[in-house]
């Protein structure tokens, strides 16, 4: 039963209308920009190829790798290549990146979403038939301000030993997230919306961001507002996650408490995740480490970057190559004799993904 709720939400997530953006996709092969990234990613991004292969999904994938350079003034920008190959395309695939602590360029993460403007994140959090958790019947959706918040890269140095970061939060930002996860709701048959802050402390700037939240729930009567602190949020959360349908929040917050909703599935590792930009470009993506301890040995875990691509697929509109995919993943969970480690198996990621590919042929 979960696992049919959960390819129905998946469907959804990207057949709503805030993600189909403006940008129009032909009915013929569509070109999409590939990220692999680091550690396990260039292993993941491969199991994924070879099973939209297996699905024959008419997707070409024009491959570009994402580290920061330094531009014109000594600004961090994305590698030309990529951002005209994203610019072109609208729609990318990536694995995950790493960033070096403290070696003075910003998160590439960061940086992509501040170059496309990719202003929403969003990650549905379901129960996954054969997948045993402490949780059952989790059903929810975190929405993430994307852009701004404590992630906007304005830090300095006050005096030596005393560092200042400063959290940005516009109106404009806040108004926008709050109507896409409004949107969301409603396009989703969901019933309601709960806006996470803390704006009992931080009363300008969470304070803001509240307020818009306020002043669009007005539009939307048909769904119900909820507004909670975060930290009531998190308690809540592991007492019964149940309670909660969609929860939008600011970029710092979004950061941490999706990461939550992530453990009360099992993990990252089946975690999809989506961001989607104002301009028609949308950027799909695992959101796990890079964990260069396994990288190269075959052991990766490729099922939150597949399920990532899925909701690529229907955001595009190829929703029989998404479903069949789907089937096939959950399908191979379920049966419990092809899994990778983290999954509760011993197989390599090879295959695992052989599994998925024969699954989908079957389905032929």
């Amino acid at each position: 039963m979960a696992s049919t709720m959960w390819r129905s939400m998946v469907s959804q997530v990207v057949l709503r209308r805030p993600v189909l953006s403006s940008a129009s996709f032909s009915r013929g092969i569509q070109t999409v920009t590939v990220i692999p990234g680091d550690g396990i990613g260039p292993e993941i991004s491969t199991a994924v190829v070879k099973i939209f292969e297996a699905a024959k999904a008419p997707i070409r994938w024009e491959e570009r790798n994402v580290t920061a350079i330094k531009g014109p003034g000594g600004r961090w920008m994305v590698p030309p290549d990529a951002k005209e190959s994203m610019d072109r395309n609208k729609i990318g695939l990536k694995g995950p990146l790493k960033t070096p602590i403290a070696a003075g360029h910003p998160s590439m993460n960061l940086l992509l979403r501040k170059t496309f403007d990719l202003y929403a994140n969003v990650r549905p959090c379901l129960s996954i038939e054969g997948y045993k958790t402490p949780y059952t019947d989790v059903d929810l959706v975190t929405i993430r301000e994307n852009t701004e918040g404590e992630y906007s890269g304005i830090e300095h140095v006050i005096v030596d030993g005393v560092v200042q970061s400063i959290k940005l939060i516009t109106e404009n930002a806040s108004r926008r997230i709050a109507e896409y996860a409004f949107e969301y709701a409603r396009n989703n048959q969901r019933n309601s919306v709960t806006a996470v802050h803390k704006a009992n402390i931080m009363r300008m700037s969470d304070g803001l961001f509240l307020r818009k939240c306020r002043e669009v729930a007005e539009n939307y009567k048909d769904i119900k507002f909820k507004e909670m602190y975060l930290d009531t949020v998190c308690l809540n959360m592991v007492q019964d996650p149940t309670q909660f349908d969609v929860l939008v929040m600011p970029n710092l917050y979004g950061d941490i408490l999706s990461d939550l909703c992530a453990g009360l599935i099992g993990g990252l590792g089946v975690t999809p995740s989506g961001n989607i930009g104002a301009n028609g470009v949308a950027i799909f993506e695992s959101v796990h480490g890079t964990a260069p301890d396994i990288a190269g040995l075959d052991l990766a875990n490729p099922t939150a970057l597949l399920l990532s691509a899925v909701m690529m697929l229907h955001h595009m509109g190829l929703h029989g190559h998404a479903n069949k995919i789907q089937t096939a993943c959950f399908d191979t969970i379920r049966d419990k004799k092809v899994l990778t480690k983290d999954l509760g198996g011993n197989s390599k990621c090879s295959e695992f993904t052989a599994e998925i590919c024969r699954r989908i042929q079957d389905l032929d």
